[in-house]
């Protein structure tokens, strides 16, 4: 299951080599919606905006917000090792 994070204008973090901000979605691979939210809160602390569960994510409603795509903080990477995809999946 996925959760997605967003962040506030001034909430940056740096987490296994990328930089989550304002610009971006982090994804957040978990067996369920509560261990999704809770690994939110053990990755970024109480420093981000809003946590949405997968059923609650409406790419085509939210994802033009933030420019710089989606980020995966863990999970299964693309096959080439990538961990960051843009709108659409794109591999930024």
């Amino acid at each position: 299951m996925k959760t997605f994070v967003t962040f506030g204008q001034s909430h940056t973090h740096r987490v296994n080599q990328n930089t989550f901000d304002r610009d971006c979605v982090a994804v957040i691979e978990a067996p369920t919606a509560a261990r999704g939210r809770e690994l939110a809160f053990e990755f970024f602390g109480p420093q981000f905006c809003f946590s949405y569960f997968e059923e609650q994510w409406v790419e085509e409603d939210q994802l033009h917000y933030f420019p710089r795509g989606y980020i995966r903080v863990n999970g299964i990477k693309d096959e080439d090792g990538a961990s960051c995809f843009g709108p659409g999946g794109t591999p930024q």
